[in-house]
Parts: structure tokens; sequence; C-alpha cells
């Protein structure tokens, strides 16, 4: 026993000092390493790895497949800034994009077009190259002074389709009644448990937004492509652009290459001679390229950042807690040095009462410093209960945002107990309702008033709050509230959004309110160390992005599900997560 004690406590110690070893080497390699940037150097820009909301915290972080990798991922702000440092930089001539694969959300690639348009003000070339263009690859893209297509690929173009997975008929089958209360016609979060297909008034709000999005995409495209909207829609209708001669021939492309060929026509770009190779540096390795600039002013803006689902307690780096949040929103308004507080949301909202924890702090906040929102892709029913007591809020085109309404949903599982699995139930209580909200029985009709009545009262309380962030009756926030879902380009119609813009100008926005010249940005709330990242993965809480490439096209379902099963209390949720494609 003594033995095989020695011998497990020796071999801890071993694999301890080898992982020391191995981190004090990866920390060294990364510290001492310099980029250096030649003159006549191409940017290269991918985005087969999403851009994140925020930099990654630390000097590494662990890869998809749970190896330790070294960190040096842009952020959003990052991404921006690296492109407008090469728009000034003289060793940069110019940027070359791969467009094969782009998974960041529309929201995002929004900001980064606006980035790389205010590069090409600086004269410099941008090339764009891919295989196979998506259609938000391709809206990307369309900056390009030149887009190249690979002669055996192609450039998708056919317009935005919504498809909802409904999944009435799977707990029909299991004999499950979902009993949902909700407020608002257009409230279709819980359509797909209590239908097989889309109702009327979700068909109008889905077929309004995606409409919205496609045109602001269609526009942006024949603006910097110099093409006729009105042609571009016949394209999309006729599905005329098929391959890449297709492409070239219609003006979407300016020309079909293989990769040698585009290489070669960058170094006649560059004007090259001999052999000589094209030096490319890659963004993340520009990062680095030079020591950043450190303001050491003492003046602040502070970035709260609230990505993901809503709920109580602390919440994971994908998730907004209510807890972690506010408390990062109060660190924010009792620190005297941070003089303004940009809010990023990008959240499809989640558990009504974590929204009002979180909105208090907002409230409070505003009321002693300016309080400017940015939204990502979503900011929509509890992403939109949390925003609307900011001094300014601001939405990208293609943000989905609004969704103000309420549902509860309990479901009654008696029958698929005693008929899927042979399980009864039987009880003794000491008072009527001492079993209130089991999932055994079904509810009964006070029950459900009981219910309604809350559900109702959240409502209320959530479109007052709307009137009174937005100085707007309460009968005008419900007129554009029942759950309807809007594009950030309508809610500026409706009054939900003040501006059109990304975070750089809800920084600039913020600055100006609080009379700022001379500051510098601290992110909130503190990301987790590597260290922790490691014990969750050695926990099995794999991230997001691993999910994602282990489960492939089921991960949007499979995490549909996961949402439906972790719901707790009266939800303010988007009824859908919308990825385009």
């Amino acid at each position: 026993m003594l033995a095989s004690m020695a011998g497990f406590i020796l071999t801890i110690i071993i694999i301890s000092f080898i992982g020391f070893v191995m981190l004090a080497s990866l920390v060294a390699v990364t510290k001492s390493e310099e980029v250096s940037i030649k003159p006549n150097t191409v940017l290269m820009v991918d985005f087969v790895d999403a851009v994140p909301e925020r930099t990654p915290s630390g000097l590494f972080t662990f890869s998809n497949t749970g190896g330790i990798q070294a960190t040096n991922t842009p952020g959003l702000l990052e991404t921006i800034d690296l492109l407008e440092r090469a728009s000034t930089d003289d060793n940069i001539s110019g940027i070359y994009m791969d467009m094969s694969n782009v998974n960041s959300g529309m929201a995002t690639v929004e900001e980064i077009r606006e980035a790389l348009l205010k590069f090409k003000e600086s004269g410099k070339f941008i090339i764009a190259y891919g295989e196979v263009f998506s259609q938000k690859a391709y809206y990307l893209a369309s900056v390009a002074d030149q887009i190249a297509v690979n002669p055996q690929g192609a450039i998708d173009f056919r317009g935005i389709n919504g498809e909802v997975m409904f999944l009435k008929g799977l707990i029909d089958k299991l004999d499950i009644n979902a009993q949902v209360i909700r407020h608002g016609k257009f409230k279709s979060a819980i359509e797909p448990l209590i239908s097989d297909h889309m109702s009327e008034a979700n068909k109008e709000q889905t077929l309004t937004y995606l409409q919205s999005i496609w045109n602001h995409m269609v526009n942006g495209i024949a603006l910097q492509r110099k093409l006729d909207n009105a042609r571009l829609q016949l394209f999309a209708d006729s599905l005329y652009i098929q391959t890449a001669d297709d492409a070239v021939r219609y003006g979407l492309a300016d020309t079909a290459l293989f990769k040698d060929q585009l290489i070669e026509m960058m170094r006649t770009k560059l004007g090259l001679e001999g052999n000589k190779e094209v030096d490319m540096v890659k963004i993340n390795r520009y990062k680095d390229a030079a020591p950043r600039k450190y303001k050491r002013t003492g003046d602040k803006i502070a970035v709260i950042y609230a990505t993901g689902e809503i709920n109580s307690g602390e919440g994971t780096e994908m998730s907004i807690g209510s807890e972690k949040i506010s408390r990062a929103i109060r660190r924010a308004r009792n620190d005297s040095t941070i003089k303004a507080i940009v809010f990023r949301i990008n959240s499809p909202g989640g558990s009504a009462l974590a929204s009002d924890v979180i909105l208090r702090e907002v409230e409070l906040a505003q009321r002693v410093k300016p309080v400017v929102v940015s939204m990502g892709d979503y900011a929509a029913s509890g992403g939109y209960y949390i925003a609307c007591a900011a001094d300014t809020i601001l939405a990208n085109p293609t943000t989905l945002t609004g969704s103000i309404g309420v549902f509860g949903i309990i479901p009654d599982m008696s029958k698929f107990f005693e008929n899927k699995l042979g399980i009864t139930f039987d009880r003794v209580k000491t008072n009527n309702h001492a079993d209130y909200m089991t999932i055994t029985r079904p509810l009964t009709d006070y029950e459900k008033m009981v219910i309604t009545r809350e559900v109702e009262r959240i409502y209320d309380t959530f479109i007052t709050h709307v009137s009174h962030g937005r100085n707007i009756s309460k009968a005008m926030v419900d007129s554009i509230g029942q759950g309807r879902v809007w594009s950030g380009t309508d809610g500026i119609t409706t009054g939900l959004v003040d501006e059109l813009g990304g975070l750089k100008n809800a920084i600039a926005i913020a600055a100006g309110k609080a009379q700022l010249t001379d500051y510098r940005l601290i992110s909130l709330p503190e990301q987790l160390d590597p260290i922790t990242q490691l014990m969750n993965e050695l926990q099995g809480k794999p991230s997001g992005d691993k999910l994602k490439k282990e489960l492939g096209t089921l991960y949007p379902y499979i995490k549909q599900l996961q949402s439906i099963a972790q719901m707790e209390g009266v939800q303010a949720r988007l009824p859908f997560i919308m990825s385009i494609n």
C-alpha cells in the first residue's frame, strides 16, 4: 500500500513538473518572439476562426481539440485598431483577404467591413480570394478592389432563408404537454413546442427583418461593385450565379484564378521582380509587430461585455450571469476614474428576473455617468431589457433587437412517465397548491390564471422600463412590442435604437458625453485565467467552440434543446438564433 501511494504521489509530481515546464516554455516563446514587418508587406486576414467580442486573456488558451496553444487572436476592437494601424503603416502595401470560410456573426462582419472601407481611404489595395464564397463572406468581400474566385469555385447568392425547427411532433410522441403561457402575438419562442408550423404573425415578423437585412446587404454590394440593385435581386431570384464564370460574367467577381495565379497577380501589383516571394503577415502576427502603447491617463471608459443567454448567478464565458455582470457594472459605477460605460450586448435574452437584476445596476450607473449600449448580433427580449435604460443605444443594421415580450413553460410530463416509463405518482400535501409547478400533473385552471397574471405583470414591468428608458409612452412600446423582432435599421424607425454604428462608434459617443479627449479602455468583467480554463476542460466543461467543432451542423439544434432544458422562471427570450451563411 505504501509503495502504491509513493508511486501515485511521484507520478503527480512528475506530471505537474512536466506541465509547468511546458507552460513556462510557451510563455518564454510567446514573450521573446519578435515580429518585424518588411517594406512592401501584405497584411493577410482570414476569418476561419470567428472574431471574438473581446481579445482572450492570458498568453495561452485551449484549442478545439483540448490542446494548449498560444493565444494571439485579436478581438473585435483590436482587429479594427489593427486595420487602422495598417492603413498608416508604410510597410503595409495592402490587404489580402481569404474568404473561404467566414464564421463571425453578421454584426461583427458589418463592423469589420466598415473598418476595411476606412482602410481603402488610404489608397492601399484590398484583394479578396476564396474557393466558395458564402453570402456573408461575399458581402464582406465586396469592399475589395479586386475579387478573385477559384475557377472551380462559386459565389453563393440566393437571398436569406429563415427556417425554424418544431418539436411538437416529438413531444406529442413522448406524451408531454408543454403548457405555455405567453404575452405577445409575435412571441414565437414557444411555437416550436405547441405547433408544427410558423404562425402568420411569426412569418410576418421574420420576413420583415430578413428582408431588411438582405436589402442592406444588397445595397452595400451594389454600391461597392457599382451594380444595379434590381439586377442583383434578379441574380438571386433566378439563381444566375452558379459557377465562377457566372460570377465574373455578371460582375460579382473580377477574375477566376488559381491560388498560384493570384500570388503572381499580387507580385505584379507589388512590383516584385524575379522570383521574389510576396511577404505576408497574418493579422494575429501583425498584432505583435509593435508594442501596444498604453495611455497613462487616469480617465477610463469601461467596456462591459454581456454575451450569451441571460441567467441568474455567475454564468459562464459563453453566457450572461446576472451576478457577474451586475458586479462589473457596480464596479464601473463606483470607480471614480471610470468616466463612462459602454455596455456591449450580444444576447438573445433569457431569464426575465435575471434581466431585471442587471437593469437595476444599469439604471444606477446611468444616474452618475454616461452609459452607452452597443448591440452586436442580438440584443433582443432580455437583451433589450438590460439595454433600455442607457443614454444612447447603437445597433448595427443587421442587429436583431426588440422582441419585447415574455412567456412561461411548465411541462406536464405525467403521461410520459406513465405511458412511456411505467412510472406513476401519488402525493399528500398540507395546502391546496403545495405541489404548484410540479411536472407530474397538469396545471389546474386556477394555477394557469396565477401564472398568466405573473406573465402579464412582468410584461407590464418590461414595457414600463422601456417607456421610461426611451421616453416614449407605454402604449407606443406595447404597439412595437408584443414579442416582435426588429432589425437594427427598423429599430431606428420604431425608436428602439438611437443610431446605427458599431462598438468604436459607441466608445466615441461615450467619450463625448463624458467630455474626454484623453482616456484608456478597460474591459469588464474580468476573463477566466488560463488555469481556470484548464480546470474547466478537466471537469468536462467544453467551450462553445469545441462543441461546435464536435457537433458540426447539429450544434444549433442541440443548443436549442439545451436552452429549453435550462429555462427557469418566466422568460424574455428571442424566438430563435439566426445564422446567415
